[in-house]
């Protein structure tokens, strides 16, 4: 018995280093990567094209930030983007609670209709064609900032999400308590469901938000103001557009120089635009788990 119980313990070390190997190389394939483009958005751009960086900056520099930062169209990208974000993201949460505290409800009629018909357009639509004749022809959306946050108001993923929710984390005994306190449905839902909520709220501001910040198609379809498009569209535009000398604002600069602040550029934008995303998480991660796991559609 003895010798077993040593078996089975050194078995137990082995699975657990080879778990905790595959991990490490795991974490580092995904660590690296980012390391790298935060060390070389502080290089010399000459470091970054001859192959010397590998892991830590080479020939410290600034001098891609403050183009960065210089650069107007950037800018205004930046501002677009997080006035899409703010307003999508509160439009969407909005949209969604309401949605997902109806369709919880055991007394709406039809609601299982509903939920059928919202899970059909997950897997059918128009295609782009029609949607681009109807936002442009029919709703007046083309070249108008609130193509960027009407037609994404709700996800029906994330309202299936919200409803299993409430459905499964929230007594219904609770809300059958208020309407017996005289609350309407909408003190209800304000009073005694969203204090309950703020898990799945964490989660959804979590998605919208991200799905807001990396949204450029949406932009390049139906935006042609330079003055509206987000930061996406302005980062796509330093990856592959030619003019070099109008991203970098570079009067008098060789093309050489002109290519190197650009090979900068590319990772300074990078990082700046992470920036919100990764002060966003800290904030919703304490509930994030939580609200992921007990949101899940369960069966």
């Amino acid at each position: 018995m003895d010798h077993a119980g040593r078996t089975s313990s050194r078995g137990d070390r082995l699975y657990d280093f080879v778990i905790y190997a595959i991990l490490t190389v795991i974490m580092l394939g995904t660590l690296y990567p980012l390391l790298y483009i935060v060390s070389a958005s502080f290089s010399d751009p000459l470091s970054i094209v001859k192959g010397e960086l590998w892991l830590l900056p080479k020939h410290v520099t600034l001098g891609a930030y403050e183009k960065v930062f210089q650069n107007r169209d950037i800018l205004i990208g930046y501002r677009n983007s997080l006035v899409y974000l703010a307003v999508g993201t509160a439009i969407n949460i909005m949209m969604t609670t309401m949605g997902a505290y109806a369709l919880s409800r055991k007394d709406l009629r039809g609601r299982y209709v509903l939920v059928l018909i919202f899970t059909f357009t997950l897997l059918f639509n128009g295609g782009l064609v029609p949607t681009y004749l109807v936002y442009k022809n029919m709703l007046g959306l083309y070249n108008n900032l609130w193509v960027m946050v009407i037609p994404s108001a709700v996800s029906v993923w994330n309202l299936i999400i919200m409803r299993t929710y409430f459905q499964t984390s929230i007594p219904y005994e609770l809300q059958e308590a208020a309407f017996i306190d005289g609350c309407s449905n909408v003190r209800t839902l304000t009073s005694v469901v969203l204090p309950l909520s703020m898990p799945i709220i964490a989660v959804m501001t979590m998605y919208y938000g991200v799905a807001h910040w990396n949204s450029y198609f949406t932009a390049l379809i139906y935006l042609d103001d330079d003055w509206r498009q987000p930061l996406q569209m302005v980062i796509r535009s330093i990856l592959i557009r030619e003019d070099m000398g109008s991203m970098t604002g570079g009067e008098g600069e060789s093309l050489v120089e002109q290519q190197l602040l650009v090979e900068g550029m590319k990772y300074a934008v990078i990082v700046v635009s992470s920036l919100p995303m990764l002060l966003l998480y800290p904030l919703v991660q304490r509930h994030f788990v939580k609200g992921v796991m007990m949101g899940a559609v369960k069966g």
